[in-house]
């Protein structure tokens, strides 16, 4: 399997993004400890049943837990371009404080159950004070350079909250590592490393309405498209890196991701790295890199990650599967004509934190071939026989019209408005990437938790328990101009080009 080289040596890339001058803080300050129910998303006509908040201490720490954090990084605003490398290092390692106490947490059963104060003392305790000393570094970094923040040492404390993966068919499953075994090497409950999904995960396509709507449009829509076509990482090219969040940082994602596009992409690629990549596209002109984290069967498979970071060794197990079809099309607004894209944008599309964080950025949208007018945000789709699992991801289609990248990676681009199709003030239409992926996957048995039939999950962070609604998709804009201006021409005159 191809691997990316690391190149030690490189910095950030991106350096159109803007300088600024401080770090300033979201409203609201420390990140609400609550369970998500996506607004419009149904099970079976009726909202999705919430699970039960877990708060601190032996309470939640006894059940199937996982830890909830405050997300630093989406609460930066503002960074001067300075200090940009500095604090994308630090809010790498918060990340990673945050995967080793959750792995001591799932480890740590025993030692839970015999002592009420295990978890606070031995775990969330210094998990605070490592978090402290680097939200402490952020805040100098900047403050080096432009004004110190204030105020962002609220975000060090972390809480545990009931993860919503207790056991439905009985046995010891408390998501800590200690479930049952199946006689496939995976666990009958809690996910095959003990960190989901279970089969409340679940829901059958069929009982779920139709809830997919499209804004008006207007006489000045762009209704054009046009499609790119990449493969489905038939070269299987995979990382564990994130070079848009965490660029320099070796597993900055802690998940693997599928790439195609682009083959250059890795936590070191800067701009010129992107620029003289080869590319899996078929049309050269699209230097462009999509990428994505793997869905996985938690069918007992030791891939070749099985003992890595990013992999088996922080709860990412079993099979790695391979889309069997891979659409990447473009579309345009429905409001109004469309600009090129800059070359080197960045978008994140979804939150891979989306379960602790809740649904501000979430995005996910999953479904099966014959029912996508029903699209599940929280919930794994069962798809009928005959039927194919859809992992669709529409990125923000509004541009600030000055900025690549902005500090929280999401800032410099939006969202059109659902009914209307307009972009915000201030924001261009810019087209619409529409990432399709489908996958040939047997329908999990709910019945006896997976194990005639296993459970699939997207890889995600640990404590994010592989629950649906994390999952994301990443995009860096490396169209040629001439190909961008040939798409946007396509789409703004109602043509279907590729």
């Amino acid at each position: 399997m191809r691997r990316n080289t690391r190149k030690r040596s490189k910095t950030r890339g991106g350096k159109a993004i803007a300088a600024a001058a401080a770090l300033t803080l979201g409203a609201g300050g420390l990140v609400a400890v609550n369970v998500y129910a996506s607004a419009h998303e149904t099970s079976g006509g009726n909202s999705v049943k919430q699970s039960p908040q877990g708060g601190t201490g032996q309470a939640a720490a006894s059940e199937a837990s996982t830890i909830d954090c405050p997300d630093v990084g989406s609460r930066l605003q503002q960074v001067p371009d300075r200090a940009r490398s500095e604090v994308d290092r630090e809010l790498a390692a918060l990340d990673s404080q945050v995967s080793e106490a959750y792995q001591r947490l799932q480890s740590s059963t025993r030692a839970i159950q015999q002592d009420n104060s295990f978890a606070n003392n031995a775990i969330m305790g210094p998990l605070k004070d490592k978090r402290a000393a680097t939200i402490d570094r952020i805040a100098i970094a900047i403050g080096r350079v432009g004004n110190k923040p204030q105020g962002i040492e609220a975000l060090a404390a972390c809480t545990l909250r009931a993860s919503g993966n207790q056991s439905d068919t009985g046995g010891n499953q408390n998501g800590q590592g200690e479930e049952q075994d199946n006689g496939q090497g995976q666990p009958a409950n809690g996910g095959q490393a003990g960190n989901g999904p279970v089969a409340a995960d679940f829901v059958d396509i069929t009982s779920v309405k139709p809830n997919v709507t499209a804004p008006r449009g207007s006489q000045q829509a762009s209704r054009g498209s046009f499609a790119t076509q990449c493969g489905v990482n038939e070269n299987k090219l995979y990382n564990t890196d994130n070079v848009i969040v965490a660029p320099g940082v070796d597993n900055g994602a802690h998940h693997t991701h599928d790439y195609v596009g682009n083959q250059a992409n890795d936590a070191f690629a800067d701009n010129d790295d992107f620029a003289g990549g080869e590319t899996t596209c078929q049309n050269q002109g699209d230097k462009s890199s999509y990428y994505w984290p793997v869905l996985r069967l938690q069918d007992g498979t030791e891939e070749f990650d099985a003992e890595q970071q990013g992999g088996g060794a922080e709860g990412n197990a079993g099979k790695i599967l391979t889309a069997s079809q891979v659409t990447l099309d473009y579309v345009g607004n429905a409001s109004s004509k469309v600009v090129a894209m800059p070359k080197f944008l960045r978008i994140i599309t979804g939150d891979a934190k989306a379960f602790t964080n809740g649904t501000t950025n979430a995005n996910a949208a999953w479904s099966c071939t014959g029912f996508e007018n029903r699209q599940l945000t929280d919930k794994y789709p069962i798809c009928p026989e005959g039927s194919s699992l859809v992992r669709t991801s529409k990125f923000q289609s509004c541009w600030d019209g000055q900025n690549v990248d902005s500090a929280n990676h999401r800032d410099h681009v939006a969202f059109a408005d659902p009914k209307t199709g307009a972009c915000p003030s201030g924001f261009k239409a810019v087209p619409q990437l529409v990432q399709r992926l489908v996958y040939d996957v047997d329908a999990p048995s709910l019945n006896d938790s997976g194990q005639s039939s296993p459970f699939y999950a997207v890889d995600g962070f640990p404590e994010q328990m592989h629950k649906p609604i994390t999952d994301h998709g990443d995009f860096v804009n490396v169209f040629d101009e001439q190909l961008m201006s040939k798409m946007v021409r396509c789409i703004n005159t109602g043509r279907q080009c590729q």
